[in-house]
C-alpha cells in the first residue's frame, strides 16, 4: 500500500487544480493520496474531499490533519503532525480501522510513534524545503536507515526531494517518498511521478 510516489496535494503550487492533478496521480499509478489544505474553510474542504475521494475509491486517501473531514467523506485515515492531537486521542475518535501516519524527525520519534499504534511515519523534511514554511531544519537521508533499523511500520520521506536525489532516499530504506515542488510545478504531473515511481521499480 505504502509503497512508491505517496501523492500530497497543494492548491498553491498546483497549476491546474487538485482534481486534475489527482487523476493525473492515479493514472501514474500512485496507491495513497493525501488531501492537504492548510488555506480554505470547513465547508470547502468538505466539499473537495468528498469529490477526490468518489474518484479515490481503489486507492487509499487520507486526509492531513482534520479527522472531522477524514470522518465527514470517510476518507481512509488521516495524517497528522507532532503538534497535532495525540495518536492515542485520535485512534480513539477514527476506530480501529482508519489508517494514521504521523511525521517524526529522529529514530525516537519514530519507536514512539510505532509504539502508540501509528501505521506508519513521515520523515520529514529530508532536505531543505520551501514548500512547507514550517518544515524546520534538513535531517539528512542518515536518519531514515536509522529509522528503518528501529521500527517495521512504512516510512514516507518528504522534504526538498527531487529526482537527482530520490534514489538516495529510496536506498536508505524509504518504502515512499513525497515531492511536491518536483512535480507540481511541472507541466506534466503525470508523466514526473511515473519517472519517481520508476526508481521504486529499479529497487525491486
Amino acid at each position: 500500500m505504502l509503497k512508491g510516489y505517496y501523492f500530497i496535494t497543494d492548491s498553491k503550487l498546483s497549476r491546474a487544480g487538485n482534481l486534475s492533478d489527482v487523476k493525473n496521480a492515479l493514472a501514474a499509478g500512485v496507491k495513497v493520496v493525501q488531501y492537504r489544505d492548510k488555506n480554505s474553510d470547513t465547508r470547502r474542504m468538505y466539499t473537495e474531499a468528498l469529490r477526490l475521494k468518489s474518484i479515490c475509491k481503489k486507492i487509499t486517501f487520507l486526509i492531513n490533519d482534520r479527522l472531522d473531514i477524514c470522518l465527514a467523506v470517510n476518507a481512509d485515515g488521516v495524517h497528522i503532525g507532532d503538534e497535532d492531537l495525540s495518536i492515542k486521542t485520535a485512534r480513539k475518535i477514527l476506530g480501529k480501522k482508519k489508517i494514521i501516519g504521523l511525521t517524526v524527525h529522529s529514530a525516537r520519534e519514530a519507536k514512539e510513534a510505532e509504539k502508540s499504534g501509528a501505521d506508519y511515519i513521515g520523515v520529514s523534511p529530508i532536505f531543505s524545503t520551501a514548500t512547507k514554511g514550517d518544515a524546520g531544519k534538513p535531517v539528512g537521508t542518515k536518519i531514515i536507515k536509522a529509522i528503518s533499523r528501529a521500527v517495521s511500520i512504512p516510512i514516507i520521506a518528504i522534504g526538498g526531494i527531487n529526482l537527482s536525489n530520490a534514489q538516495e532516499v529510496i536506498a536508505s530504506g524509504a518504502d515512499g517518498l513525497c515531492a511536491i515542488s518536483a512535480v507540481l510545478t511541472k507541466p506534466d504531473v503525470q508523466r514526473e511521478i511515473k519517472r519517481f515511481q520508476v526508481l521504486f521499480a529499479k529497487k525491486r
